[in-house]
């Protein structure tokens, strides 16, 4: 078996030496989908910063492609992970090709010129996320949805062995957002990345993913340690099997139902 691309060492979390979770060890690997899973406030995001290098652990480590990323400059941790966050991009004066070259930077410097292959990568980038006819297009004149892929493939431009998204379907009709997720799945399983995404769309991320890691409430089943929150790590079929998933809404009016493989409300088709 190879060693996973990206790998958290008893990593604590938090903020202002107040750790949300301790104790954290988490892999993923070459052509793995990972669906982030957690309520509002739980952690996603923290989580997330500190893969990506903006948020510096508390204890542990966090190593890609074998490197521990404590200490590597930004622009050099640029060609190992790769971001897609929520907010909607400030770009609408870009075309689609400029948007998606803006992810050689971190090969060719903030004013570098692209050359023959930088256009070329830009080129199966765009290739990759079926949005090749748009290249000339104003990002402003595109869709929600249209425009999320375009942020994907800026990603996949920049050439990193693990890409992470922040919520990239919270924007998004029903549609559009299990295309995104049929999408992030087939490029973590083509182009042999490592792909870690933060969603609330449970559905699509048990169907389509290739394990989940779950922010809940802690009790001693978890890695997490120590701290009111842990991090469960597993596969999707695990996850319904041990019906740790009930846990993932734990005190809310919802339950997860195992036959529409999402969650529902509490009691639904009882008398209420």
């Amino acid at each position: 078996m190879n060693d996973p691309l990206l790998r958290l060492k008893n990593v604590a979390l938090g903020y202002n030496a107040n750790p949300l979770y301790t104790g954290v060890n988490l892999t993923a690997g070459e052509g793995e989908l990972v669906s982030l899973l957690g309520a509002n406030g739980a952690g996603k995001s923290t989580l997330l910063h500190c893969i990506t290098g903006q948020l510096a652990p508390l204890a542990g480590r966090v190593e890609i492609a074998g490197r521990d990323i404590a200490g590597i400059p930004k622009h050099r941790l640029a060609r190992l992970v790769s971001i897609v966050t929520t907010g909607k991009e400030m770009a609408g004066g870009l075309t689609v090709n400029e948007l998606v070259s803006l992810g050689r930077q971190p090969h060719t410097g903030f004013f570098g010129r692209l050359s023959r292959r930088d256009r070329e990568i830009v080129d199966e980038a765009l290739a990759a996320v079926g949005m090749s006819e748009f290249a000339d297009r104003m990002v402003a004149t595109l869709s929600d949805g249209e425009r999320q892929k375009v942020m994907i493939a800026r990603a996949l431009a920049q050439e990193t062995p693990v890409m992470a998204l922040d919520e990239p379907t919270a924007f998004l009709d029903v549609a559009s957002r299990l295309e995104t997720m049929q999408l992030l799945a087939r490029l973590a399983r083509t182009e042999g990345k490592a792909v870690i995404v933060s969603t609330h769309d449970v559905s699509s991320a048990l169907r389509l993913s290739g394990r989940l890691w779950m922010i809940v409430d802690n009790d001693s089943r978890g890695v997490g340690g120590d701290c009111n929150r842990e991090i469960i790590d597993g596969t999707p079929r695990e996850m319904i099997k041990t019906d740790a998933l009930g846990k993932l809404f734990r005190g809310r009016r919802v339950q997860f139902s195992p036959e529409a493989m999402d969650f529902i409300p509490s009691g639904y088709g009882k008398d209420l």
